[in-house]
């Protein structure tokens, strides 16, 4: 038997106001003063002098705005990658992604892609990268999709939906600062809340589970239906709680895997470009048969905070396009099975995938 030896972040700060540290903690990483350290930052702080005026730019360092409207695309990451190597004559000292997960993603892609050859599209799956990325940092602004600790990075390509799943993924270096959060629309926070919430869900239920996944993902649960459920605690306990069931979510699919709703939600987001916690959320309504208590919360969860899904999204659509859906969704063989078990495609036919996106 062998046992997987992956790696964590090596580097984390936590704590509110922790973000001004930035500069002292990267400054060791300068290669040189023609070495940038390029910082990706959602366009939402676009014009937020609260946020970018304590971005710790020095010499040829570069802000990049990134839109979070869409997912990442393999074929942005290679224009990313292009870019940095005209404009500049030497490789970055760093990559720094300050947003949510989109960003983090996008940061960790061009990281790897700046030192391995080809596209970006060559690299979706599990172990393909060959080298080492270059030293990169991670900045959540929001909570919830685990993209701060993981070892993929979601990316959609010409064919699929499909993270870089390696060892050379995860950041060397993390800033948690709950304070970033403050500002995040109510719907946003559900829907990334619920996608680590989902990330409990899938994993404590799954075949794959051990102690390890387990008493993260236990803990994850735990402070979800403290944030999302209970009663009294504040704005900062809450981004504080939430930022470490983020983490500890993340930390819990590491040695595990999700499951169902993830794999039907890739579906969506290929397809109908709908964005990972909202298609997360659409999907997870109607899996009763597979997590019956998970999603008897989750739809608690729903009422308490006054959330309405979009309904009828699978309404129009060709058989075709249901095809492309049930190919992407059968395509994360290791997401069923450690939903099912070994045996999953005697009960996971196209025609159940079919029936459950009808429904959505």
């Amino acid at each position: 038997m062998s046992f997987r030896n992956f790696p964590m972040v090596s580097r984390v700060i936590f704590g509110r106001g922790s973000f001004n540290q930035l500069g002292d903690i990267i400054s060791p990483k300068r290669l040189n003063t023609k070495a940038p350290f390029i910082f990706f930052v959602d366009d939402v702080f676009k014009g937020d002098p609260w946020l970018t005026s304590r971005i710790p730019l020095s010499y040829e360092d570069k802000l990049v705005y990134v839109s979070a409207a869409e997912e990442p695309k393999t074929d942005q990451i290679d224009q990313l990658v292009e870019e940095i190597i005209l404009n500049f004559k030497e490789l970055p000292s760093g990559i720094i992604g300050i947003g949510g997960g989109s960003v983090l993603d996008v940061a960790k892609a061009v990281s790897i892609m700046l030192t391995n050859d080809g596209e970006a599209k060559d690299y979706q799956g599990w172990d393909l990268v060959k080298n080492p990325a270059i030293y990169h940092v991670g900045v959540p602004t929001i909570s919830g999709t685990g993209a701060e600790v993981s070892r993929t990075t979601i990316l959609t390509g010409p064919e699929r939906k499909l993270g870089i799943n390696s060892d050379y993924t995860p950041f060397d270096q993390v800033v948690l600062d709950p304070e970033l959060a403050k500002d995040v629309p109510k719907e946003q926070w559900f829907y990334t809340g619920m996608d680590c919430y989902i990330h409990c869900i899938e994993s404590l239920n799954g075949t794959y589970l051990n102690a390890f996944s387990k008493s993260y993902g236990e803990k994850a649960f735990e402070l979800c239906k403290d944030i999302f459920i209970g009663n009294g605690l504040s704005n900062e306990e809450a981004q504080d709680k939430l930022m470490m069931a983020s983490w500890h979510g993340g930390m819990s699919i590491a040695y595990s895997q999700v499951g169902v709703a993830h794999a039907l939600s890739y579906g969506l987001g290929y397809l109908l470009g709908i964005k990972h916690g909202i298609g997360n959320c659409i999907v997870f309504d109607h899996l009763e048969a597979y997590y019956p208590e998970g999603v008897r919360l989750f739809k608690e969860m729903k009422a308490k905070h006054d959330i309405q899904l979009p309904l009828g999204i699978c309404a129009d659509l060709s058989d075709k396009e249901f095809d492309t859906m049930i190919d992407v969704a059968l395509s994360l063989e290791p997401l069923w099975e450690n939903a099912i078990g070994k045996n999953w495609k005697k009960t996971i036919t196209r025609e159940a995938l079919r029936e459950l996106y009808e429904k959505m």
